[in-house]
Order: structure tokens, then C-alpha cells, then sequence
């Protein structure tokens, strides 16, 4: 194995407590929870879910919101499904979310708190929506 320099140290130091502060729960305020169920997986959820770390990293995001994995969510048909979990807001099931969909609730829903009403398949009734 090569010798690593004091600056590759610090550079894989850096990394990975870059990669440990997306994993911690603590001050995160937004959750995206993607079903990894065999039906999912199958469906491309894998794809889904780098897309969405991509996409965080991206807009310097990475460190703002927790990317969990779940079973499946009992939506198989509209697979991959992902589940967004937001402070004062509602939470929301998203389906058939490929790469492209993604991007959408990364830029819309988390960003701008839109909602994509195309892509919703589950969302709680109109009278605790806040207008």
C-alpha cells in the first residue's frame, strides 16, 4: 500500500466526517425516507436514493437532511416510493420517483416547500394542510 501525505490525511479525515454528519439524526429538520423493499429496489429505488444524495450535495444540502431506507411501503405498484418528512409541513408519500423526480422535490417540495401534486400518492386530508 502507498504512503498516504499528511494532506491525503486530512483530506480523507475531512471526508469522512462529512459522510458521518449525514448520518446523524441530531438538528436535522428534514427527512427523505426512501422504500428499499425488494419491490422497490427492483423499481430503481437505488437510483433514487444516490440521485437524492447527488442532488443534496449539490446544493450544499448534504449535512441539512437524513436520507433513511425503509421496507417496502405497501405501494408496490408505484414504486420507488419516498416518504418526506419536514417541519411544519405535512408529511408526504411520493411515487414512481426516478433521478429526475428527485431533483423536483429537492427543488420544489425541500427548497420551496411546493408540493408536486402529480407525484403524491398519499397525503393527509385537506384540513390539516396549511394554506
Amino acid at each position: 500500500m502507498a504512503k498516504m501525505s499528511l494532506e491525503d490525511l486530512r483530506k480523507l479525515r475531512e471526508n469522512t466526517q462529512q459522510q458521518i454528519k449525514k448520518r446523524d439524526m441530531e438538528g436535522k429538520q428534514i427527512q427523505i425516507i426512501v422504500g428499499m423493499g425488494t419491490c422497490g429496489i427492483a423499481a430503481g429505488a437505488k437510483v433514487t436514493l444516490d440521485a437524492f444524495v447527488k442532488e443534496l450535495d449539490a446544493k450544499g444540502m448534504g449535512g441539512d437532511a437524513i436520507i433513511r431506507q425503509t421496507g417496502c411501503m405497501g405501494l408496490c405498484q408505484n414504486e420507488p416510493t419516498v416518504e418526506i418528512v419536514m417541519k411544519d409541513m405535512p408529511s408526504i408519500i411520493y411515487g414512481r420517483v426516478d433521478a429526475k423526480v428527485a431533483k423536483e422535490i429537492v427543488e420544489k417540495h425541500i427548497l420551496k416547500r411546493e408540493l408536486l401534486n402529480e407525484q403524491i400518492l398519499d397525503r393527509p386530508a385537506g384540513d390539516i394542510l396549511k394554506k
